[in-house]
């Protein structure tokens, strides 16, 4: 019995410290106030920064989670737990989109349309 309670705790440390799918990664809240005194064309400009930033910093942190998959498998160990992640950078610039995508809003900036004709969705 004492043997599966320390397999199972086992078990729960090396689950819980894999490194987390940019895609389960919640946004940092970012202020949009940062951005509002921007006009649309600086706004432009710095979402497709934003968006870059955010694409290297998911695909990093997306190769760790990987990573993280082959070493519970082969080691037991989640090698992101040795080297750390980017999980902290996917969230600050999913906010900073958040933040931007708000101050376009407010500011009233015309949406890049699609090849459909429809307003993009800037989901990410």
């Amino acid at each position: 019995m004492c043997k599966l309670i320390i397999l199972t705790s086992l078990l729960f440390l090396i689950i819980s410290g894999c490194a987390s799918r940019p895609e389960n990664i919640k946004a940092s809240y970012i202020s949009h106030e940062r951005y509002i005194e921007n006009d649309c064309s600086q706004l432009v400009i710095q979402m497709s920064d934003a968006r870059a930033e955010l694409a290297t910093y998911s695909e990093m942190q997306n190769s760790k989670a990987t990573s993280d998959a082959w070493g519970v498998f082969l080691i037991l160990v989640p090698v992101s737990q040795l080297t750390g992640d980017y999980e902290a950078d996917v969230a600050k610039w999913k906010g900073v989109v958040e933040a931007i995508e708000t101050a376009q809003i407010k500011n009233k900036c015309k949406q890049p349309v699609n090849k459909q004709g429809e307003e993009a969705n800037n989901e990410v």
